[in-house]
């Protein structure tokens, strides 16, 4: 994802590059880097190039509400409503002001200052003195643009952030880790209707492997079950949205991904003391069955309309009977997590287009595309969703193709998508009373061994459907994208693609001729070279990175 160029190479284009250290380029960044001195990842290109993409759209979102004057209003409610005796920057620069509150290497903020348009000033900061030095050394490699409108920062992030209430339209944290220390003041430094872009990385404690931890962290316990990779993103809307509803302000997700080892989530902050009380009304604990995949929704709060009025009341529960209708097992219990849309589709396809119509300017398009494409086709008003391998599997069936499933909820008069999160995963308003009558006929016509009468299996299948299934092909079984064949779901294009060691650890050794070629469709060949040059279709990336 990222080119290297050696000293030579850097000399003659330039650019002066010190003894010992490499040049590594992704877009139209680039850094210098010794050994595993800042700490960098091939990997997190993807969701670079994702966030300049939405930051993009941000801008143009944003330049249209400040000329439709709805931006202003917003900003004249919010004035001095989050945090008292306090002073905002007051620093006047032309575009919109973003924070990085843990930079690093900078890599992030250099791209954000040079490719995204409409950029006034970029904060970088960092707590470690050696990455803020290295910081500062990439800046000025990158040239006069770069450090005109970068300003690298060196403090603790919620510190700073905490100092400058409403001061920055966009504020990004990608810690090594949780963010959860760091929500508190991210969500009282967004401008009103700014954009907040969050990583987390802890995705064994968010997906049910350490459950308590992340209730220490998050205020939820999670459940490790095949939608575990949404509930992680849902999860960490409700502590963003927890920690804003404190200070009068709440959030609209925009996006949000669920990416190889992380999820990333783009929200906006507004300030209204009304909308946080519909709070509880967005919010939901899930009970899944021990015995299947059946799994009910409860909210924890609701919101009636009455008269001319609006009340707020607790959640009417509990939602399921003592034991699952299907099964008769125990039910155990999840959240409470994020209940309402996790996507706006209308930000999701400006996007979408925008990075198709400009696939040069991103170095991780294809990747970046795929991800997009997945989101746009899911149902955004159906929280989780279920893996059909996982069903089957319960039964011990051959599972039928997608598209013959969703073409048997299609029939039945139910809608269905598939998730980004899991290719195998299903999105359905169905019941899941609906959804085992369907599996119990597919049984039928492909029968499978005898079960234990007293198996969860054997529970199941000993049930005669109520719904007579119809497998024949239905119009949208098919997936847009699949009957366009547009890649959903493509390949990491190299071995170990994932999490890397902190920055100053020590790294396996490697020969320095050893690189590996990215090409644009994501393949990847060895190649043996010694002047870190690439071919015209790839780009050239150290394996040891």
């Amino acid at each position: 994802m990222a080119d290297t160029e050696d000293a030579a190479t850097a000399t003659t284009s330039g650019r002066s590059v010190p003894d010992g250290y490499k040049v590594l380029t992704e877009g139209k960044g680039s850094i210098l880097q010794k050994g595993n001195d800042v700490f960098y990842n091939p990997a997190q290109a993807i969701n670079r190039d994702i966030s300049i993409a939405v930051l993009r759209y941000f801008v143009k979102q944003r330049q249209l509400e400040e000329q439709n004057g709805t931006a202003a209003k917003s900003r004249t409610r919010v004035k001095g409503a989050v945090m008292a005796n306090t002073v905002i920057d007051a620093d006047k620069v032309d575009g919109i002001k973003i924070l990085e509150g843990l930079a690093a290497s900078g890599l992030r903020s250099i791209r954000y200052a040079l490719e995204v348009e409409g950029t006034g000033r970029v904060d970088a900061n960092d707590l470690d003195s050696d990455a803020v030095e290295a910081m500062k050394r990439n800046v000025q490699f990158n040239g006069a643009e770069a450090e005109q409108r970068m300003r690298p920062l060196q403090g603790d992030a919620r510190v700073v952030m905490l100092q400058s209430p409403l001061a920055y339209d966009a504020v990004d944290l990608d810690p090594y880790g949780s963010p959860t220390q760091l929500l508190d003041g991210a969500v009282q430094a967004v401008a009103e209707g700014g954009l907040l872009l969050v990583t987390a990385t802890d995705m064994a404690v968010l997906c049910g492997n350490n459950g308590e931890a992340c209730w220490g962290k998050y205020g939820s316990y999670p459940l490790h079950r095949p939608y575990c990779h949404e509930m992680a993103l849902r999860i960490l809307l409700a502590a963003i949205e927890g920690h804003a509803n404190r200070y009068k302000r709440h959030i609209v997700p925009m996006m949000s991904l669920s990416v190889d080892f992380y999820v990333r989530v783009f929200v906006r902050i507004y300030t209204s003391p009304a909308a946080v009380k519909d709070a509880g009304s967005k919010l939901m604990y899930v009970y899944q069955s021990q015995g299947c995949d059946s799994f009910y929704t409860q909210k924890v709060g609701r919101k009636i309309q009455k008269n001319n009025g609006v009340k707020y009341m607790p959640g009417v529960g509990p939602a399921v009977p003592q034991q699952c209708p299907e099964t008769g097992a125990n039910f155990l219990m999840g959240g409470p997590f994020w209940a309402d849309p996790i996507h706006n589709m209308d930000w999701v396809n400006g996007i979408l287009e925008s990075v198709k119509a400009n696939k040069q300017q991103y170095p991780a398009c294809n990747k970046v595309i795929s991800h997009l494409t997945a989101v746009s086709e899911e149902l955004v008003d159906v929280p989780l969703y279920f893996s059909l391998h996982d069903v089957c599997k319960t039964v011990k069936c051959t599972p039928p193709k997608a598209d013959v499933l969703r073409s048997a909820l299609i029939n039945a008069g139910y809608r269905v998508s598939s998730t980004h999160a899991n290719p195998l995963g299903v999105k359905t308003d169905a019941p899941f009373s609906a959804v085992w009558d369907i599996i119990r006929c597919w049984v039928q016509d492909h029968p499978v061994k005898g079960h234990d009468a007293d198996s969860y299996a054997g529970k199941l299948l000993a049930k005669e459907p109520e719904l007579k299934a119809n497998f024949s092909r239905a119009q949208g079984a098919a997936s847009n994208a699949k009957a366009n064949k547009v890649a959903r779901f493509l390949p990491n294009p190299e071995a170990n693609w994932g999490p890397k060691p902190k920055h100053g650890r020590p790294v396996k050794a490697q020969a320095t001729s050893d690189v590996t070629l990215i090409t644009s469709d994501g393949d990847v060949a060895a190649n043996r070279a010694t002047d870190g040059s690439h071919t015209a279709n790839g780009t050239v990336t150290h394996a040891a990175q």
